[in-house]
C-alpha cells in the first residue's frame, strides 16, 4: 500500500526548532552531537536512521526528558530547553513513547483522563474530538487497556496525548511491534491527525512508509544530521537508498 504524497505546507515561521543540540543520558557521553530539525505549523516531519543514531534520544531531548548540554530548542520562538515535561504539555507539546505508553490496569477512559489531568473539566469535549479520530476508543472506553492488542493500545496512547489538544505531537516509533494491518492503521491516523492542524515529529523504523507520508524527513547517523529533504526526495536519493533504506525504498 503506497500513501499519496502529502499536501504542501504553507510557508511560515517554525513552530518547533532545534539547533546544534548536544545531549546524552550520562555525563561526558553524548548521543546527540549537534542535531538540527525544524517543524512548521501543519507539517509532518519524519526522522529515520540506523539503530543507535539518536532518533529516540532527540525526541526525549525535545520533550525535556534528558538534559540538553548545548544548543537551543525553541517552541513558538521561546527557549524551552530544560523545561520539565509537564510544563511542555501545558504549552502544547504531546509525546507518545515507544514502550510503556499506556496504563494497562486502567480502562481506556481512565487512560484518556490521565491525558487531560491539567484540564479535567474539558474531558467530555476532548473525548468526543479524539474519538472522531479513534472510534475504537469510544467502543472500548470501559475496557481495561491491558486487555487490548498492541495496535489498540497504540491508539489509546496516541489518543491520550491528543487529549490536551497539542500543537505538536512527538511520536516515537508508533508502528514498532505491530502487525502489518495495524501499521497501516497507524500511518493513516498520523495523516488524519496532522490534517486536523496538529504538527507531528515522528521517529519511525519503517523508513519507507514514514517518508511516503511526511512532508520533510531527516536522516540521523551517529547523533548528527546525515541527510534532509522532502520525503519524496529522500525516497529517491541513491545514497539514502544505499546506506539507510536498501531495497525497501524500491518497493512501489
Amino acid at each position: 500500500m503506497k500513501s499519496s504524497e502529502p499536501e504542501p505546507v504553507p510557508q511560515g515561521g517554525f513552530l518547533l526548532e532545534a539547533s546544534d543540540v548536544v545531549a546524552g543520558y550520562v555525563p561526558d557521553v553524548n548521543i546527540l552531537n549537534g542535531c538540527n530539525i525544524s517543524l512548521q505549523r501543519g507539517e509532518l516531519v519524519g526522522i529515520i536512521g540506523p539503530n543507535g543514531a539518536g532518533k529516540s534520544t532527540l525526541l526525549k531531548a525535545l520533550f525535556g526528558l534528558i538534559p540538553v548540554r548545548s544548543g537551543t530548542i525553541r517552541f513558538r520562538g521561546e527557549d524551552i530547553a530544560g523545561l520539565p515535561a509537564h510544563r511542555l504539555v501545558s504549552l502544547g507539546i504531546g509525546y507518545v513513547p515507544q514502550v510503556a505508553n499506556v496504563f494497562p490496569r486502567l480502562t481506556v477512559e481512565e487512560n484518556l483522563e490521565m491525558g487531560l489531568f491539567l484540564r479535567p473539566g474539558e474531558f467530555s469535549e476532548r473525548f468526543d474530538a479524539v474519538a472522531q479520530l479513534f472510534p475504537l476508543l469510544r467502543e472500548r472506553r470501559r475496557q481495561r487497556t491491558g486487555q487490548l492488542s498492541g495496535g489498540e493500545r497504540q491508539m489509546v496512547a496516541m489518543g491520550r496525548a491528543l487529549m490536551m489538544d497539542p500543537a505538536v505531537l512527538l511520536l516515537d516509533e508508533p508502528s514498532a511491534g505491530l502487525s502489518p494491518l495495524f501499521q497501516d492503521e497507524v500511518f493513516i491516523r498520523c495523516r488524519q491527525i496532522y490534517g486536523t492542524g496538529v504538527s507531528i515529529v515522528m521517529v519511525e523504523q519503517n523508513a519507507r512508509r514514514c517518508l511516503q507520508i511526511c512532508h520533510r524527513g531527516y536522516v540521523l547517523d551517529e547523533g548528527k544530521n546525515a541527510y534532509t529533504g522532502t520525503g519524496q526526495q529522500l525516497l529517491e536519493d541513491p545514497k539514502v537508498i544505499e546506506l539507510y533504506l536498501g531495497t525497501l525504498a524500491r518497493v512501489r
